[in-house]
């Protein structure tokens, strides 16, 4: 018997609608959802291979030890109150500073999260490490500055701009927005509107541009800077957006009187007047832009951010119609973390912040662990990620992780991450749980999806979010409940909502453990801590998201949020949930002046002494090592360790060494041999793919390979590469500027 159920995908972002079918309680085959009304009938291969993240070789579907080497399989009850005693152990005599979660990084569910950060705060610790700071620390971080809330990241008015940036983004490839290759395209196509693309490589999205900037690798902040003082040279710049929405102006405009413009653009490797009728078309046109790695992961990775803000705010582009929007969200991605606030930590080694919306950078774990500090960390909980893979410095992360007094790995299959483990947790998969994500990548519409299981569990397969509840209870974090409150989760929902509320009113402990008693009262009863978790997420939503539900048709009343949720479970295609308000966005901006606060004091230096004499000095590349790997490559053929058996990618040039022809000829590389590139961290070989896309001393490298598959090495896992050191003050590895060699095998 066969049934098709809606769902979306899991493997990237934008959680594309999809159609899988289902006989005799296998997956067999996908198609893209025509109803889903975020992606309207798209889906890329990677969502259309999704049978293969699905069925893995390596299954885990019961709890394993380390013991003596080698993992045994053990209960449930002995494997959590084993590690529930060994993190009191360590928290006990060390502190809370000694645990570490690192988790709520899936592209496919984000309930855990919840659960993750519950657990590690009933611990007293604040050390939460995520994917978010491994790529957006420093953007992240000015976002808190400039617009209030390390959340508050804006995107693109597609539908309206007249001429959409692609900064550092090969959109093409990567998406990183709904439908992004298909509005990219049509944004070419179109007379009226403008696509330019500002990347060192001829990228699939710089081939449709209107306008290719191929600036040279690492000038970005150069070029950003000098372009904001040909505005202001030219008197073009957005004077009443200025004065009415940004704050601190005047301290700022120091950096960009007397720039040396023409000079900075020659060392960019550009022509002048290319970038001057950019800067001219930049305030003569509604604009928005759209940016990526090579700004997040390139040189001077926060200074580019912070800069890329400031030459909005000079063009009056956030918050106006065709500009960049804040967007509506059913639920922040995060928090916001301001370390200024003496409450909210930083590393002890490091001295980092939780800049990615209370997130850690990945990148200087190691050093976290390494460390002779009597509060470094002893203990990480480790779910839903394989930062063996998709965390800078391999080695670095071997050796810290096999430092740890407890390492605890939640997955579906046994990882690298997993290979290190004292412990490692079977989890569902995405199509096993309910779940859904909060990306929020729409304007002015907020999309909303519950995906429901559509196949079975195997083995003792558990959901993150139940696997969490257990510790939790183990742990002592759990109030204890009444039994009044098991038996009005067997009823109707907004009954059990008035006795949960009831008995947490009386209950000092009840709301800060609230996703817990959830998952064991309401989540008991559907199998699902994530689904109960969801329902009670609506039930509490914040005032702001209560009125955008609101103009989406959900009445604001007391049963809003459980409407909310049972149009979900009828609607498993997603709808959209709510609408930002458009008649006042600047009220997104949640700063104190309720402007745009451009002035970052700890920026400033940095800022102004930034000029084309230093950036020609620091630009020179060392002898050993006279070009620039771009570390993590986006292709349609790269998906992190999320599909390990390589058939997905059969016939296909999927993790390859890409080279300028020039530079082939120098070095005496062919398309298909082997070569080792070298960078300061080791060395990789790999086949040399010969390309007129990549610029001219580049060397590019995909990201998500040298996973292991039935024994075999697959690919080259780049990450052996870099160095975890080698990253921003602000905690971001800079994957897009890395010195390398490349030398032909004899």
């Amino acid at each position: 018997m066969e049934k098709w159920y809606q769902t979306g995908c899991v493997l990237c972002a934008q959680n594309c609608g999809l159609k899988v079918k289902v006989e005799k309680g296998r997956m067999v085959k996908v198609l893209p959802d025509k109803e889903n009304p975020r992606s309207k009938g798209y889906a890329c291969r990677k969502g259309l291979n999704v049978l293969y993240h699905q069925y893995q070789e390596d299954r885990i579907t019961q709890p394993l030890k380390k013991v003596n080497g080698k993992f045994v399989p053990v209960s449930w009850d002995r494997a959590i109150d084993e590690i529930a005693e060994k993190m009191k152990n360590i928290v006990g005599n060390f502190g809370p500073r000694s645990l570490a979660y690192m988790g709520g990084s899936s592209q496919g569910g984000h309930m855990e999260a919840a659960f993750g950060l519950g657990l590690l705060r009933g611990m007293g610790s604040q050390y939460y490490y995520s994917s978010a700071g491994q790529e957006f620390s420093g953007h992240w971080w000015v976002t808190g500055r400039v617009m209030g809330k390390q959340y508050n990241i804006s995107g693109p008015d597609d539908h309206n701009t007249e001429m959409l940036v692609a900064w550092g983004w090969n959109g093409i490839e990567s998406h990183q927005m709904p439908r992004a290759p298909k509005v990219l395209k049509q944004i070419s196509k179109d007379p009226n509107r403008t696509l330019v693309a500002i990347d060192p490589r001829t990228s699939e999205t710089a081939q449709i541009a209107d306008i290719h900037l191929a600036l040279r690798p690492g000038t970005d902040a150069l070029l950003i800077k000098a372009m904001v003082a040909i505005i202001l040279n030219n008197g073009w710049e957005n004077s009443r957006y200025l004065e009415d929405h940004v704050e601190g102006w005047d301290q700022v405009l120091p950096w960009f009187k007397g720039f040396e413009v023409q000079k900075a653009v020659q060392v960019c490797g550009l022509n002048y007047d290319t970038v001057l009728e950019l800067c001219r078309l930049m305030t003569t046109k509604r604009w928005s832009f759209h940016q990526d790695l090579g700004i997040y992961m390139g040189r001077h990775s926060t200074l580019n951010s912070y800069f890329l803000y400031i030459l909005g705010a000079v063009c009056g582009v956030f918050q106006t119609c065709g500009g960049n929007f804040i967007p509506g969200m059913l639920m922040p991605m995060g928090f916001h973390a301001d370390e200024r606030n003496p409450k909210v930590w930083k590393t002890m080694v490091t001295n980092m912040p939780p800049a990615a919306a209370g997130s850690f950078p990945p990148a200087v774990m190691p050093e976290e662990i390494c460390s002779d500090h009597p509060e470094r960390l002893r203990a990480v909980y480790v779910s839903a990620c394989n930062p063996l893979r998709a965390y800078p410095d391999t080695k670095a992360y071997e050796k810290a992780f096999n430092h740890l007094e407890l390492l605890v790995v939640n997955d579906i299959v046994m990882t690298e991450t997993a290979c290190l483990a004292d412990y490692v947790l079977p989890c569902r998969s995405f199509y096993e749980s309910w779940d859904t994500t909060f990306f929020p990548w729409t304007y002015p519409e907020i999309f909303g999806q519950l995906r429901q299981p559509v196949v079975s569990t195997p083995g003792q397969c558990l959901e993150a979010s139940q696997i969490h509840t257990l510790l939790a209870d183990r742990l002592g974090l759990i109030p204890e409940i009444p039994e009044s409150l098991y038996r009005a989760a067997k009823g109707d929902r907004m009954a059990y909502g008035g006795e949960l509320m009831r008995w947490a009113t009386k209950e000092p402990r009840a709301f800060k453990a609230m996703p817990f008693v959830l998952a064991k009262t309401l989540g008991k009863e559907w199998d699902s801590a994530a689904k109960a978790a969801f329902w009670g997420l609506l039930m509490t939503a914040p005032q702001q998201f209560r009125e955008h539900a609101a103009r989406a048709g959900f009445e604001p009343d007391l049963t809003q949020g459980d409407k909310i949720f049972q149009a979900l479970l009828d609607t498993p295609q997603g709808l959209w949930v709510g609408k930002a308000d458009t008649d006042n966005p600047m009220a997104s901006i949640k700063t104190a002046s309720g402007k745009l606060e451009i002035f970052i004091p700890e920026l400033a230096d940095q800022a102004m002494n930034l000029n084309p004499d230093a950036e020609t000095k620091d630009l020179r590349l060392p002898d050993a090592f006279p070009m620039v790997l771009n570390a993590g490559r986006h292709t349609k053929y790269t998906m992190n360790s999320l599909m390990r058996n390589p058939e997905w990618n059969k016939g296909k040039r999927d993790c390859t060494i890409a080279v300028n022809p020039s530079d082939a000829e120098k070095l005496s590389l062919k398309d298909g041999i082997k070569a080792r590139v070298t960078t300061a961290a080791g060395s990789e070989i790999g086949e040399i793919q010969v390309s007129s896309q990549v610029a001219k001393g580049m060397v590019l490298i995909p990201h998500g390979f040298g996973f292991t598959y039935k024994g075999k090495i697959w690919g080259i896992n780049v990450n052996r590469l870099t160095k975890n050191t080698h990253r921003d003050p602000i905690g971001t590895p800079l994957h897009r500027y890395l010195p390398c060699r490349v030398e032909k095998m004899e």
